[in-house]
């Protein structure tokens, strides 16, 4: 069943900086009374907050960022981010931001009306997982497209001017990932064709809340990362965020009497540095972050997974997972302090605990009853896999597993029906066929444990943050964040938020824009199941 990890993947840099073409919306003359104009005077603080609107046809998506800029109705540039001369670089893996947020960066801007955006990067890649055919057997394979050469303009939209004045403010820099990543075909081991990366994002103003209940609002939930120190006061912590093989960043945390402590510490003085945690807060006006949950799901971890299962093997207790994130020292490699692994990492299970996030909870309420365990565990399900020793890189006997948890995960689908159970409303959905439940269900060596893994059974209740403009009926493609759990064959999802969805998108077959070339290695698994791997090489 396993899938080959490769070795460390060089960054893909983008050999020339991509200037962000903004689109320059500006009002028309007359079309504002000067009565409504805002007097500015002095600077504002102004935090950028991250976030994706995606389907499921792309699982990762990383971008190095180098310089964000504004530019004025008067021509007047105000500098977010400016190109870093040393230390590490800024940027973020977009797809666990899909229906989520996290802060960027804190900047102090002159207070003015903003009319356009510039935005440099230095690097950027994406990643598709596809199984099918290749010559004449069944295969999973990973296709990490990346950057090589300057594409197209990328570009920054903003709906309307951006007003920045008062002492704080947010701005929300949304990837549309569907427009951003162009896949041809995910399955050719010969070389990818009608692929490209022309990040096009939409730039706009964020309204925070004191009391958040979701992105859209400040609330920033599901945040994975490492305590790197424990602030003198005793209340907060600064916390290193994983994106990707480029970079990581660090957010400033706090605490106060309402934050809930979980799964591995009932309270703060349980937290130290190199621990790493799950959590919920809400964005504060200077950038940081006010808890509101903290969990530490395996206080002993010195390695940390996050990403949707890939494999589970059928003939002994191993699985893979797609590390999206990836938090620990890993696997040494030849690099003293660790290195990013491709494709799939490889565990044993037949010891771990099985468990689920804390961050809904009503799931004693559901009307059916919530499991995750080791017999109904499916690859497509996103979870957080730690380890207490270093990641082995070949078996056959894969580092074990100390805990694995079920965290939430977006899904892209369309509504076919609904129906009453209970307190919830039960929506049927259909997933796209290159969504990871239907993709990765049937594959040699692995348990076949669903009936229809192109159907969701989505519960909204009360709690449901309702997000979506189009209608939640028949028809609609909607976005919808929650638990997953595999109930005896049936996907059902424990619903937190709804968004409005991104259509389907079939793959360009005929269209060849290669900015890499690919590199496959093939290796054979318990229960004579093969598989594939790859990784991409060349001009980078």
């Amino acid at each position: 069943m396993r899938l080959a990890a490769s070795s460390p993947r060089p960054l893909f840099a983008i050999s020339s900086t991509l200037i962000i073409a903004a689109a320059l919306l500006t009002t028309g003359c007359g079309s504002s009374g000067s009565a409504s104009t805002p007097q500015f005077s002095g600077n504002t603080a102004v935090t950028v907050v991250l976030s994706s609107t995606a389907n499921d046809q792309v699982s990762a998506l990383e971008l190095q960022f180098q310089s964000l800029t504004l530019t004025s109705q008067s021509g007047k540039t105000a500098a977010l981010l400016s190109a870093p001369t040393s230390g590490p670089a800024v940027g973020a893996e977009f797809m666990h931001l899909n229906s989520a947020a996290e802060p960027l960066l804190t900047a102090t801007i002159p207070q003015d009306l903003y009319t356009s955006a510039t935005v440099s990067l230095t690097g950027g890649q994406f990643t598709c997982i596809a199984s099918g055919l290749v010559d004449g057997e069944q295969t999973l394979s990973m296709a990490f497209f990346g950057s090589g050469t300057p594409a197209s303009a990328v570009t920054v939209n903003l709906p309307s001017p951006v007003t920045v004045t008062g002492s704080s403010m947010a701005l929300s820099l949304d990837l549309l990932v569907s427009q951003s990543a162009t896949i041809g075909s995910c399955l050719n081991v010969d070389g990818f064709t009608g692929y490209s990366l022309t990040p096009t994002f939409n730039l706009t103003p964020l309204s925070l809340s004191s009391s958040p209940t979701n992105a859209a609002n400040g609330e920033v939930t599901g945040t994975e990362g490492m305590i790197v120190s424990i602030n003198s006061g005793g209340n907060g912590f600064t916390l290193s965020v994983p994106e990707g093989d480029f970079v990581t960043r660090t957010l400033s945390v706090t605490s106060d009497s309402a934050t809930l402590f979980q799964q591995g510490v009932s309270s703060f003085s349980a937290l130290s540095a190199g621990m790493f945690v799950n959590m919920d807060g809400g964005l504060q006006p200077d950038g940081s972050l006010l808890a509101t949950r903290i969990a530490v799901e395996d206080p002993s971890a010195i390695n940390v997974m996050t990403g949707p299962l890939i494999q589970v093997a059928a003939e002994v207790p191993d699985l893979a997972v797609f590390g999206r994130q990836q938090q620990g020292p890993l696997t040494g490699f030849e690099a003293p302090d660790g290195a990013y692994w491709e494709g799939g990492a490889y565990f044993g299970f037949s010891a771990a605990v099985f468990q689920v996030s804390g961050q809904l909870t009503n799931l004693q309420s559901l009307p059916f009853a919530p499991s995750f365990s080791a017999s109904n565990m499916v690859a497509g399900q996103n979870v957080d896999v730690s380890t207490a020793s270093e990641i082995t890189l070949s078996g056959p006997d894969y580092t074990p597993a100390n805990t694995i948890t079920l965290i939430p995960q977006a899904i892209d689908a369309t509504v076919t029906g609904s129906s009453t159970s209970g307190n919830f409303t039960d929506y049927t959905v259909t997933l796209a066929p290159y969504d990871l439940f239907p993709t990765l269900a049937i594959q040699q060596g692995q348990t076949t444990l669903l009936n229809n893994p192109s159907q969701v059974e989505v519960y909204v209740d009360s709690n449901t943050q309702m997000l979506n403009a189009q209608p939640l009926a028949a028809g609609s493609t909607l976005r919808f964040y929650g638990l997953v759990f595999n109930d005896t064959g049936t996907l059902r999802m424990d619903c937190a938020q709804v968004n409005d969805g991104v259509d389907f998108t079939a793959p360009n077959a005929n269209e060849r824009r290669n900015v890499a070339q690919a590199q496959t290695t093939r290796r054979a698994g318990p229960g004579g199941m093969e598989q594939i791997n790859t990784v991409t090489t060349g001009s980078h």
